[in-house]
């Protein structure tokens, strides 16, 4: 298997949703479960308002269907009451692998 592209995403909660941001994350484990194209999806937290998502592709097809996916639009739905600002979301190309 091997992946070539993937995106990173950053996410700045509201001051008082960090915790709730952190659930909606948790709980989008199972969306990016279901997703065939995707190879590897990783939800962290790097402090009381920063989150971020980091996933992995094979091909164009499937992280372009990723974007198109259920995690994007739940993301969307609860964005203006969790985060602070919008959602810095990058494509990547992934250059070495363990």
């Amino acid at each position: 298997m091997t992946v070539k592209l993937g995106f990173l995403a950053t996410l700045e909660a509201k001051a008082d949703k960090g915790d709730e941001l952190g659930a909606f994350l948790r709980a989008g484990r199972e969306l990016a479960l279901a997703e065939q194209g995707t190879v590897t999806w990783y939800a962290f937290r790097i402090d009381q308002t920063h989150y971020g998502v980091f996933d992995t592709f094979q091909t164009e097809d499937a992280r372009d269907a990723h974007l198109a996916g259920e995690i994007p639009a739940a993301l969307a739905a609860v964005a203006p009451d969790l985060l602070a600002a919008e959602p810095s979301i990058r494509p990547v190309e992934v250059i070495a692998v363990k």
